[in-house]
């Protein structure tokens, strides 16, 4: 029987933290690195961050946007990336944000989780603004074959309050209610569900109830959009299972040097044992 990928995940975090490492290849930080904006430069910015990170990290997160925009060149290098983090032992969260109905949603599943893909992923983002329901083809996959997904509940960008926020005919926001969809699949799951959501580090505390959700939540807005360790304790609580701060360009910027790299992942992955060990 194929392990879930809660389970997977909940002993990736016990050996190595909770830190989700992003590989975004922002044009800004090829620059910074003195590498061309072309697809030789986005192969050499992803291995080398990934040959320095993966292996310091439980999961690591590449945004497949930036590989897209390379054309197919750019995806072959996300192929190559994503199978050099496997290898070093990370689970590998692609930040694609898939979202559609029907056959099309089936579609983007089958390029991303199951076995033997092509861009197989451990774990991906997805888009539940065509109904939750529409999200059915990923869910199914990912509860067969061990894999996991991420659906965009309470994002930290600051146009998504007002259709996150909004109130709902049962009186929960939208976002609450997301959340509330996700813990029903996880409901009885140990030690960890395989639906989780993603919920930004910068929102104000107080605005989702997630204890019921028995499910991972990636917390973007850590590190460089300004939320902190402390932050994330308030927000969180300091011991809430589950919850993986992802931080990119502020582990990147030190690079190209693989040293330097491995120094900011490990300084940044320590920083948030407390929040972890619930101290």
């Amino acid at each position: 029987m194929t392990e879930r990928f809660g389970a997977r995940l909940a002993r990736a975090v016990a050996d190595k933290g909770p830190l989700c490492a992003g590989i975004d290849p922002h044009p800004g930080l090829l620059q910074a690195w003195d590498l061309p904006a072309d697809a030789g430069g986005l192969e050499k910015f992803a291995l080398t961050a990934a040959e320095a990170i993966a292996p310091e990290v439980a999961v690591i997160k590449p945004q497949s946007a930036f590989f897209e925009a390379y054309g197919p060149p750019g995806v072959a290098v996300l192929a190559k990336t994503m199978k050099v983090c496997r290898e070093a032992g990370a689970l590998v969260l692609l930040d694609v944000k898939r979202g559609d109905i029907g056959s099309t949603m089936a579609a983007y599943t089958a390029a991303f989780l199951p076995a033997g893909a092509e861009l197989e992923a451990d774990a991906i983002t997805v888009s539940p603004y065509l109904g939750f329901g529409s999200l059915a083809p990923a869910i199914d996959v990912a509860q067969t074959q061990g894999k996991g997904l991420f659906v965009l509940a309470r994002t930290s960008n600051p146009e998504a309050q007002g259709l996150q926020n909004a109130l709902l005919p049962n009186g929960k926001t939208v976002a609450q209610d997301i959340v509330d969809t996700a813990a029903a699949y996880n409901a009885g799951v140990g030690p960890l569900g395989d639906i989780g959501v993603v919920v930004g580090a910068t929102i104000a505390p107080g605005e989702l109830d997630l204890s019921v959700l028995n499910g991972p939540v990636l917390a973007p807005g850590f590190g460089a959009q300004g939320a902190t360790v402390a932050d994330l304790r308030v927000l969180f609580g300091p011991g809430l299972p589950g919850v993986l701060p992802a931080s990119s360009r502020d582990v990147l910027k030190h690079g190209p040097d693989h040293e330097a790299l491995r120094a900011a992942v490990r300084r940044t992955r320590d920083s948030l044992g407390p929040l972890e060990n619930g101290q």
